[in-house]
């Protein structure tokens, strides 16, 4: 979010962002306490739509309510984490079907700046994880259906309870971005079927990885 667009959304949506994003950047890991006072003091943010945005992600299912304690960053146990990963596999395979579909050159173009960005920030966990995550969205928009858009959004927000990111292992911005780019050629070709074969390869890639990193 630039400031120059946050000058112009409710407060309650400011702090909702800025929570978000510091759970998806892995600054606010999952078990913390969040404490109305502290995120105000450290967004400088007034209480109350703090209050709002805890509140929201509660609904989301990012945050739970445990006696004693208030509100806290939701912990995932293994279990989770494999459901979580077998229907985003589900839900991108379907996604880049869809795009193989309705895929403008422009569209294509746009995946190809954000694969590149992609690789360009590689030795940089939160660029190459943001550029990851922009590159995602973008996938989604040209899949061009709404009810899968919102489906995907809603597992984004739950992924990122997973903390940190799957690129920060050595050689993996390079074999993600080349996943990308196996997508990005069958989306282009209008293969459905490869496109689909495609994603949901790069997402079991990405669960091996995740897998690896909670072990360690």
């Amino acid at each position: 979010m630039s400031p120059d667009s946050a000058d112009h959304q409710p407060r309650g949506e400011v702090a909702y962002q800025k929570l978000l994003a510091a759970i998806q950047h892995g600054e606010l890991k999952p078990g913390t306490r969040i404490r109305e006072v502290e995120v105000a003091e450290r967004f400088g943010i007034s209480r109350t739509p703090v209050r709002d945005a805890i509140r929201r992600l509660e609904s989301d299912g990012l945050l739970i309510h445990m006696p004693r304690h208030g509100a806290v960053i939701k912990e995932l146990d293994h279990r989770e984490v494999i459901e979580l990963y077998e229907i985003r596999e589900v839900l991108e395979g379907t996604a880049a079907r869809y795009a193989a579909r309705h895929a403008s050159e422009l569209e294509i173009a746009e995946l190809e700046d954000l694969n590149e960005l992609m690789l360009k920030n590689g030795q940089d966990p939160v660029k190459v994880a943001e550029a990851n995550r922009l590159f995602h969205q973008a996938l989604y928009r040209t899949a061009n259906n709404r009810y899968l858009i919102d489906a995907l959004n809603s597992l984004s927000n739950s992924m990122a309870l997973l903390g940190g990111t799957t690129l920060q292992y050595d050689g993996r911005p390079e074999s993600a971005y080349q996943e990308h780019k196996n997508i990005i050629d069958s989306i282009r070709s209008g293969n459905a079927d490869q496109a689909d074969t495609d994603a949901r390869h790069h997402i079991r890639s990405a669960q091996r990885l995740r897998i690896k990193l909670l072990r360690e």
